[in-house]
């Protein structure tokens, strides 16, 4: 697996788990503001695609997961 594919999959599991602790009508709701850590990984992700900078493609690439 390369590192496109995994920020990829990253985001979708971020996403994913934001969103079942976030909606009230979740049974794993907690509270709220987990909708902003929503928001955070999609902005990030809107950013890294006209900025070419991932914090989590730098991380990946140092633990040695090679280049997509």
């Amino acid at each position: 697996m390369n590192t496109n594919r995994m920020v990829r999959m990253f985001a979708g599991i971020f996403i994913l788990v934001s969103l079942a602790l976030g909606v009230p009508e979740s049974p794993l709701f907690v509270s709220k503001y987990f909708l902003w850590f929503t928001v955070f990984v999609g902005v990030n992700l809107l950013q890294s695609s006209f900025t070419q900078f991932c914090p989590l493609e730098i991380m990946l690439k140092k633990a040695g997961v090679r280049q997509g």
